[in-house]
């Protein structure tokens, strides 16, 4: 697509990845896709996907309720942290500590609000090593879930998570096409991102008959958002948007910038323009 890497060759200093994979042709489109960046809260998906696995094979229960604290460990050296309430999206968690929720609404509350608390309690239960191979053993490569939220410690010493839009793509397209543990359980999970809360990039200037599952993240100068566009009367189709150097203080321009080359994309798909 000529127009879109005319648009993104303005962004002078930033850097925009972009894969889409269409279920209906199999075609791709991929402009910088297999660069690795720090896939902020898009790796909740992976956490979720997880869980659904571990519920599957009645390892855990969606039902079975799980302490709320906030207090974890360095995966450094084992000391404590605790996740700082205002990074959070989501603050309903904090008034809540020393109750009791259940793993299904900590999944949700982690992916349609980005609750970084109930990320690391499902992490806590599930385990961070599971996470990380099941996205071996579904074969989707560049894309490394090793440690929960904010820990600091980790982070100083570049021990993160990774990813690249190619392999959230990937992702995505997995679950679209319902193999991620099982057809039901893929279904379940588009429904729960059918939920996203924050929508200022994909979805936001496409039709409002077009349906969008979708994770977003953002921390420091990385922007991203990563989902399954269904419009009207044809197959999904699956895409990422991975954004580093836009400015801390004016996340609009990145919202913004990844919004218009979703209206591209989506005009690209249903009229092939």
């Amino acid at each position: 697509m000529m127009q879109l890497e005319k648009f993104i060759d303005r962004f002078d200093g930033r850097t925009i990845s972009v894969a889409v994979h269409d279920l209906k042709t199999g075609e791709q489109i991929l402009v910088n896709a297999k660069l690795m960046m720090h896939p902020a809260s898009t790796m909740k998906v992976p956490v979720m996907m997880e869980v659904f696995r571990q519920a599957e094979v009645g390892l855990l229960s969606f039902d079975e309720r799980l302490s709320v604290y906030n207090s974890f460990k360095s995966i450094v050296d084992g000391s404590e942290f605790a996740l700082e309430e205002a990074d959070d999206s989501d603050k309903t968690l904090y008034m809540r500590i020393g109750e009791t929720e259940t793993i299904r609404e900590l999944n949700r509350l982690m992916i349609v609000r980005s609750s970084n608390l109930a990320t690391n309690l499902l992490m806590e239960r599930i385990g961070a090593a599971r996470v990380n191979a099941f996205l071996s053993e579904l074969g989707i490569n560049d894309m490394s879930v090793i440690r929960g939220l904010e820990d600091k410690k980790a982070y100083r010493l570049n021990i993160n998570n990774s990813a690249s839009a190619r392999s959230s793509t990937h992702m995505m397209r997995l679950i679209a096409e319902g193999r991620v543990v099982s057809k039901r359980a893929s279904d379940e999970m588009i429904q729960v991102m059918f939920g996203q809360e924050f929508n200022e990039s994909i979805p936001a200037l496409l039709p409002a008959e077009a349906k969008v599952a979708h994770k977003t993240g953002w921390t420091g100068e990385f922007y991203h958002d990563t989902g399954i566009v269904f419009p009207p009367g044809r197959k999904p189709y699956a895409i990422s948007l991975f954004t580093q150097g836009f400015p801390e203080n004016d996340e609009t321009q990145a919202h913004d910038c990844m919004a218009q080359i979703s209206k591209m994309i989506y005009s690209a798909m249903t009229t092939g323009q």
